[in-house]
């Protein structure tokens, strides 16, 4: 089922979350015991997200290295364990049109189905390795219209398959920190919309009000597909500056004095769970057909949000 009909019509609000590959090297029993946490508030759909390779280069060598393997296979796992509707991601940066449209052939076996379009962060490394990328999302986006359509990449023409790729994008209230104007994301955002996306889900935030005034926005320029709030518990002292740096997101001044407060992490754990508790209910109240909790390592505190809110 695709995510906009596990969402759509209901008269509770859905539950979601996103989590992360388990680094190289490591098993996926932890991976599993943080979803069963989570089973009890009925989750329509789990998101998994993908990774790049990390360029390592000095002077004397370069080093090219995946941490977070294994996307695809986990969404399998969660499929056939757990029969929840898997979304891994599907990124741009660090995978060729050749690699995409492999990896579409795979999930489609695999029966799995619901993606999530990202263009994924750019490379540390100035040095371009690897050619033949899609740029941005939206290319990513025609990629999966054309497989859906029955063309492969070289231009060979095959009997498309039965069940189609449904696929959501990113949005942003705070304005992607590379667009040179929150007009001009929304722009590109209903593009992307316009090209075949089923749905926005949003970078995290952490004022209701930016993403009210986004689904406005979004809505006066004719996007009219579901927008699916993401938020996020704070749970590391040191995201005082990290999250602002790194996700481009403000915090409210309230948030900000509440944080200045905080001496250790248990402490930040307290308050980001009064927060995005504060957040959510405040969305379902208003709403919001769905929920999307980013709970990659913050799955305790998202339990106890949702036992809350739910």
């Amino acid at each position: 089922m695709n995510i906009i009909d596990l969402i759509k019509d209901r008269k509770k609000t859905a539950f979601s979350f996103e989590i992360l590959p388990p680094l190289k090297g490591s098993d996926i029993d932890k991976t599993f015991s943080n979803i069963e946490m989570l089973l009890e508030f009925e989750p329509k759909y789990i998101n998994i997200t993908a990774h790049r390779d990390e360029v390592y280069d000095n002077s004397s060598k370069k080093r090219v290295v995946m941490k977070r393997p294994g996307t695809t296979t986990i969404a399998a796992a969660i499929k056939y364990k757990y029969n929840i509707v898997a979304v891994p991601h599907l990124i741009c940066g660090g995978f060729t049109k050749s690699e995409t449209e492999y990896a579409l052939i795979d999930l489609n076996f695999l029966g799995i189905h619901n993606l999530l379009v990202l263009r994924g962060d750019c490379q540390k490394s100035k040095d371009k390795y690897r050619d033949g990328e899609n740029s941005y999302a939206i290319d990513l986006a025609k990629q999966i219209n054309d497989f859906n359509s029955g063309l492969f990449l070289e231009g060979t023409k095959f009997e498309p398959f039965k069940k189609k790729f449904s696929y959501g994008v990113a949005g942003y209230p705070e304005k992607h920190f590379e667009a040179v104007s929150f007009e001009e994301d929304l722009k590109h955002l209903k593009e992307k919309v316009d090209a075949g996306a089923d749905y926005i889900v949003t970078q995290m935030f952490f004022d209701n009000e930016k993403y009210f005034n986004f689904v406005k926005k979004c809505r006066e320029i004719g996007i009219t597909k579901p927008i699916i709030p993401g938020i996020k518990p704070l749970n590391f002292l040191s995201q005082k500056e990290v999250i602002p740096k790194i996700f481009s997101v403000e915090f409210p001044e309230e948030l900000k004095k509440e944080f200045e407060k905080c001496k250790s992490d248990k402490d930040t754990i307290e308050l980001g769970i009064e927060w995005c508790t504060m957040q959510a209910k405040e969305l379902k109240e208003k709403g919001a057909l769905s929920i999307h909790f980013y709970a990659f390592l913050a799955t305790n505190s998202v339990k106890e949000i949702a036992k809350r809110v739910y």
